[in-house]
C-alpha cells in the first residue's frame, strides 16, 4: 500500500474516523455517539471526550495503516472560541440550544437589519444558534470573563486540525456557511464580526479545504503513533464535502438534494442573486470547496419523518413501511381533506412560521397532542394512509426547497441520502418537476468520500479534474409517475400552512 488516508467526519449524532487507500477505498472505520452536555441550563459539546477517542482510535489504526494524511469535515454551525493554552476558553456550546425568542430580537438590534444581513452574508435567520454570529452573540453574554481570555474563534473543522497541529486557519467553505460572519461580495470578515467585535480573533489565513494547515505535533504523533510527517488539510463542512464529488463528476446545471436528518438542496451556480421574494425566506448561499457560490435550501425532513412514522409505528403497531400504492395517492390527493404540516422543529424549513399539526376534515391536532394521545385523527389509525400523507408532506415540502434554488425545466435532480430508498417519496417528487429528469445517486458515505477526495489532492497536488477517473457514480433514473390533481392537493396544503 503506498499510503493511507484518515477522514474525521464529525455528524452532529456520530462522531466517525474512516481510513481509505489511495485509491479511495474503505479500509476500515468507527464510531461513536457524543451526547451533549447540560451545565447550568445550556447544550455544550463535549469536546474533550471526542478528542481523547479520537487519539485513542488513530493510534489504533495508526498501528496498521500507513496514515499519511488526515482531513477533518464536521457539520456547520460550530465554532471554539481558544485561549492562551490551547484549550476552550468558553463553554463550546451546541448550535440546538435555543436561547430564546427575546435573545435572537437583541441579537438583531446589535448587528444589524435581517434582510440586509441575508444580501451582504448570504445567510438566512435560523433559530437556536444555528447562526455561528448568534453563537458568539451568546458565549459573550453568558461568558463575559471567559470570553475575555478568548485568543482565537477557530470553526469547528479547523479547531481539531488545530489540536493535532498547532496552526490556525479556516476555510472558505466553512466561513460561508450561514455564520453572518462572511462578507460574500467584498469576500472577507463582514460588518457583523465588527459589531461583534471579533474580527481580530478570527483567523488571518483562509484557504482551500486540500491545503495543507500543518504536520501532526510531536506530542499528537507521540500519542497516537502518527508518523511525525502526517499533514493535516484545512478540512471542509460536511454539506459542501458531499457535494465534492458530484462537482467533479457532473457537467451542466444540476441540484443535489442531500437528504438525512437535515434535507439540503445544492444548487452550484455562478454568482450570489436574490430575487425580491427571496429575502426573508428559506434560502442562502454555501462556498462550494471550488470557491463558488451554491444556493442552498434546507428542511428537517428526515426529522419530520422519523417523528411521524414513529408515531404511526405506535399508533398501528406496526414496523415496516408499506409498498408503493397508488390508488391510496390517488384518492388522499382526490379528497383533499388529509394533511401534515411542517414545523415539528420550530423555525427550521421552509416554513419557519407553521405549526406541526395534523389536518383531517378540516379538525386540527397539533403534535403535542398526537404525542400524548389525547385524540389520534382517523386516517393516522391505517398505516398505509398515514404513511402516503405524511410522503404527500415531505414532497411538497421539498418542491419548494428544490423551486427556492432553482430548480426547473432542464435541470437535472439528483436525490442521495436516506430518501433514496422511499420509492414514495421520490415519485411525488418527480410528478411534482416533470420536466427536470430526476435520478437517484450513491456515493458510500458522501461526506467523508469528499475529504478522501480533498486528502488525496492535499498529498499528491494536479487539479480535482485529475480525480474524476478514480470513481464511478451510480445514477438510476426515477420512473416518471403522474399524479392527477396534485396540483389542487398541493394549493390547499399552502392554503392551510
Amino acid at each position: 500500500m503506498e499510503y493511507a488516508i484518515a477522514v474525521f467526519d464529525v455528524g452532529k449524532t456520530n462522531k466517525k474516523l474512516l481510513i481509505y487507500d489511495r485509491d479511495l477505498n474503505i479500509l476500515n472505520s468507527t464510531y461513536r455517539v457524543f451526547p451533549t452536555i447540560d451545565r447550568d441550563g445550556v447544550e455544550l459539546e463535549d469536546v474533550e471526550s471526542v478528542e481523547a477517542w479520537l487519539r485513542e482510535q488513530l493510534r489504533i489504526f495508526a498501528a496498521k495503516y500507513p496514515i499519511k494524511v488526515l482531513t477533518v469535515t464536521t457539520h456547520g454551525a460550530s465554532f471554539v472560541c481558544v485561549g492562551k493554552d490551547g484549550l476552550p476558553a468558553v463553554p463550546v456550546l451546541s448550535y440546538t440550544f435555543e436561547p430564546g425568542e427575546a435573545f435572537h430580537e437583541e441579537f438583531y438590534r446589535a448587528v444589524g437589519d435581517r434582510d440586509e444581513l441575508q444580501r451582504t452574508t448570504a445567510t438566512l435567520e435560523l433559530k437556536a444558534l444555528i447562526n455561528p454570529g448568534k453563537g458568539l452573540f451568546f458565549a459573550q453574554q453568558r461568558y463575559p470573563a471567559e470570553f475575555a481570555n478568548v485568543r482565537t474563534i477557530l470553526f469547528y473543522p479547523q479547531y481539531w486540525g488545530f489540536r493535532l497541529t498547532g496552526e490556525i486557519a479556516a476555510d472558505y467553505t466553512y466561513v460561508g456557511c450561514h455564520t453572518y460572519l462572511w462578507d460574500f461580495a467584498a469576500a472577507t470578515w463582514s460588518a457583523v464580526a465588527d459589531r461583534l467585535g471579533v474580527r481580530d480573533l478570527l483567523p488571518r489565513r483562509i484557504g482551500g479545504p486540500w491545503e495543507i494547515l500543518g504536520r501532526v505535533t510531536p506530542e499528537v504523533a507521540e500519542a497516537t503513533g502518527l508518523d511525525p510527517s502526517t499533514v493535516v488539510t484545512l478540512g471542509l463542512h460536511d454539506s459542501n464535502s458531499s457535494l465534492l464529488p458530484h462537482l467533479i463528476k457532473r457537467t451542466g446545471s444540476f441540484v443535489l438534494n442531500s437528504t438525512g436528518t437535515w434535507c439540503v438542496a445544492m444548487h452550484p451556480v455562478e454568482k450570489v442573486t436574490f430575487a425580491p421574494d427571496e429575502i426573508g425566506k428559506a434560502v442562502f448561499y454555501n462556498i462550494s470547496p471550488l470557491g463558488k457560490p451554491v444556493k442552498t435550501s434546507i428542511l428537517m425532513g428526515g426529522h419530520e419523518f422519523e417523528v411521524y412514522s414513529d408515531l404511526l409505528k405506535k399508533i398501528c403497531t406496526r414496523t415496516a413501511f408499506p409498498s408503493f400504492n397508488r390508488e391510496i395517492y390517488e384518492r388522499i390527493i382526490r379528497e383533499k381533506r388529509l394533511f401534515i404540516l411542517p414545523g415539528v422543529v420550530a423555525g427550521s424549513g421552509q416554513f419557519p412560521h407553521s405549526k406541526p399539526r395534523v389536518v383531517e376534515n378540516g379538525t386540527v391536532y397539533p403534535l403535542k397532542e398526537l404525542h400524548q394521545g389525547k385524540k389520534i385523527p382517523d386516517f393516522m389509525k391505517d398505516f398505509e394512509t398515514g404513511y402516503a400523507v405524511l410522503n404527500l408532506s415531505l414532497a411538497l415540502q421539498t418542491r419548494v426547497a428544490l423551486e427556492r434554488v432553482g430548480l426547473g425545466p432542464g435541470v437535472k435532480l439528483f436525490t442521495e441520502g436516506g430518501f433514496r430508498n422511499n420509492a414514495d417519496y421520490n415519485a411525488l417528487v418527480s410528478s411534482c418537476f416533470p420536466r427536470s429528469p430526476h435520478f437517484l445517486t450513491n456515493v458510500r458515505e458522501a461526506t467523508s468520500f469528499g475529504a478522501a477526495l480533498v486528502s488525496r489532492l492535499a498529498v499528491e497536488g494536479g487539479t480535482l479534474a485529475d480525480l474524476a477517473h478514480t470513481f464511478e457514480i451510480e445514477d438510476r433514473e426515477v420512473d416518471a409517475v403522474e399524479f392527477e390533481g396534485l396540483e389542487e392537493y398541493s394549493k390547499a396544503f399552502f392554503e392551510i400552512l
